[in-house]
């Protein structure tokens, strides 16, 4: 379930970069940052719970508690390569930490909320834990 897990994380990684550089080469020069930033998040949102729903199964949590095991071990992935890659960019704490400022119209917040509980929401809809074992 773990190789599953990083498998499914990165493939949400790569979404994730390209909703960035279609945030940043198309959408923000045409609206401006901080709308392009909130739909951004929204679509990253969508692809996170539309990539758990097809993969969920696949990656074969059996309880409640081992999806929450699947999102917390994504939550600490996402945020560990999203602090890492600002650090490495050079970017100052403040501006790494700016997208979670809720009160400047920054909803980045969500994702890692998203990434976190859509193993589980996801599990609970489809009732993969309370079906009887193949």
């Amino acid at each position: 379930m773990l190789f599953r897990s990083v498998v499914v994380w990165v493939g949400i990684l790569v979404l994730a970069s390209l909703n960035g550089a279609l945030r940043d080469l198309i959408i923000a020069p045409r609206i401006g940052d901080t709308i392009a930033r909130a739909i951004s998040t929204v679509i990253l949102c969508g692809l996170i719970l539309l990539v758990t729903w097809y993969t969920i199964q696949w990656v074969g949590p059996k309880t409640p508690k081992q999806a929450l095991g699947v999102g917390s071990f994504w939550l600490v992935l996402t945020l560990c390569f999203e602090f890492a890659a600002g650090r490495y960019a050079r970017k100052p704490w403040s501006v790494i930490l700016e997208d979670y400022n809720l009160l400047r119209g920054r909803i980045w917040v969500l994702v890692p909320i998203i990434t976190f509980m859509a193993p589980y929401w996801i599990g609970r809809i489809r009732a993969f834990w309370s079906r009887p074992a193949p």
